[in-house]
């Protein structure tokens, strides 16, 4: 299934979001063997493993509750990360309960847009299923990513400690 945004602005690029298909863990596994793409996220790419059970997982969310993290494409169907909501996947630290919308590109697809436009589109989905609010959790030096929640209109709320002992801000947004 696609998704595209409405009407992006005639200088926003195009994106497709998909559900994760099995292949996608690969794709993952392989765009994400980034030190640079992964500093907010332990500093190295999680096992293969890991990526095939996220790709499952995200495959269940999207036919249970009509959101996911999606696979991000570009016009040229070139995978280009992931974007999409889940529900707060912890139940020991963090906004328990809520529903977090989130992304990770390639560093290939940085500084495009991509992100922007998707997480925009995610938001219309997920508003679509019914969700009123949803929080994005970034590390509070993940200066990308803070720029992306602030265009999107989410505000900083509080904070954690993460398992790691890092800070990670809750951006919030009501739907």
């Amino acid at each position: 299934m696609s998704i595209a945004p409405a009407s992006p602005p005639a200088s926003a690029p195009v994106v497709r979001l998909r559900v994760p298909t099995d292949e996608d863990a690969l794709s993952w596994y392989r765009i994400f063997d980034d030190p640079e793409v992964m500093e907010y996220f332990g500093g190295r790419r999680a096992d293969f493993s890991v990526y095939e059970e996220l790709t499952a997982r995200q495959r269940r969310h999207d036919a249970e509750l009509g959101y996911c993290l999606w696979t991000l494409t570009d016009e040229d169907d070139t995978v280009l990360g992931f974007t999409g909501a889940q529900p707060w996947p912890h139940t020991h630290y963090g906004p328990v309960g809520a529903t977090e919308i989130g992304w990770r590109l390639g560093r290939a697809a940085w500084g495009r847009g991509y992100a922007t436009v998707a997480a925009r589109a995610t938001l219309e989905r997920v508003r679509a299923a019914g969700v009123s609010e949803v929080v994005a959790m970034i590390h509070s030096r993940n200066a990308r990513s803070t720029a992306v929640a602030e265009r999107l209109g989410m505000r900083r709320a509080e904070s954690y400690a993460t398992p790691r002992g890092q800070e990670a801000h809750c951006f919030r947004l009501e739907l």
